[in-house]
């Protein structure tokens, strides 16, 4: 018999693949919007558009010894989630009732994007030293699931 994926391990493995184009030094993330079994948008964690990347320059959160989890606003590079709803806005694409697979849990800055962003559902492999995201997910009625059993590659 034919071990098939389910759905969210399908989509979760094109995340980790997404990941791999990340110019993060900490963290190589990658996400990936679904809705109706289609991909609507992808994004990785990198700086902005025309901005040198950390793997070229370094990373000031390393240098500065900045644990994960903290100080969001010195990090260098738009986070995977992020890049991935600016993507759909971009080409005018909905992401209102998709559902976001990412490599890692959504910090709290991505947490407030993706409610606003209207996305009913986060699948995520990493946890994240956040719990207030997870509690804003709670809060607002975005289905959370942790696929804990899956074996991360990038």
């Amino acid at each position: 018999m034919i071990d098939r994926p389910s759905i969210d391990e399908y989509f979760i493995e094109i995340a980790s693949v997404v990941a791999k184009r990340s110019t993060c030094i900490r963290n190589r993330v990658g996400a990936v919007i679904v809705r109706d079994k289609r991909i609507i948008s992808t994004g990785y964690n990198g700086a902005p558009s025309n901005m040198q990347h950390c793997l070229d320059i370094g990373c000031i959160r390393q240098q500065q010894n900045i644990e994960s989890g903290t100080r969001h606003e010195k990090c260098r590079a738009v986070h995977a989630e992020q890049n991935a709803i600016i993507q759909a806005a971009l080409h005018g694409v909905v992401t209102e009732g998709a559902t976001l697979y990412c490599t890692h849990q959504p910090c709290i800055l991505c947490a407030k994007m993706i409610i606003n962003a209207k996305i009913k559902r986060v699948v995520y492999v990493t946890p994240y030293p956040d719990n207030d995201a997870i509690d804003f997910f709670k809060d607002s009625g975005v289905e959370v699931v942790q696929m804990s059993s899956f074996l991360q590659t990038p």
